[in-house]
């Protein structure tokens, strides 16, 4: 299967979801997206940015580092941060860093209508799947 068709895949398996991006954060580039409406190449890139720095900013990397520190643990590149919802007045935005790879992430759009708890764990299973073809 493809990025692609598993991006599709995943959009009709995360209820209400209108947008899917899979994001590479070392680069901060797009490697697939899936949307139900056309998006200028630029939001997207944005998007891809957004993802990379919520995970990997310098703000959350000293969160992260300051969490190891207080838990005596000297493994340096270990994320403490894995999901992050975003609400907004009209969507929900799940970020999902990726198991197999942690300089990867997934992104989810779903309408604010969606229930949270749904669109998550949806999202969370869906995960693996997307892991395998990226």
């Amino acid at each position: 299967m493809s990025l692609e068709s598993a991006l599709a895949k995943a959009q009709n398996v995360v209820p209400e979801c209108v947008a899917i991006g899979y994001v590479d954060m070392n680069t901060g580039m797009l490697l697939g997206a899936k949307t139900v409406d056309a998006h200028p190449e630029d939001v997207l890139d944005l998007v891809a940015a957004a993802t990379a720095d919520l995970f990997q900013g310098a703000s959350v990397s000293s969160i992260e580092s300051l969490f190891r520190k207080s838990r005596k643990e000297q493994e340096e590149g270990a994320h403490d941060f894995q999901e992050i919802l975003v609400v907004s007045e009209n969507l929900l935005h799940v970020f999902l860093r990726c198991k197999q790879n942690a300089d990867q992430a997934v992104v989810f759009v779903a309408r604010a209508t969606v229930n949270i708890g749904m669109a998550v764990s949806k999202s969370r299973s869906i995960l693996p799947e997307l892991e395998a073809v990226a």
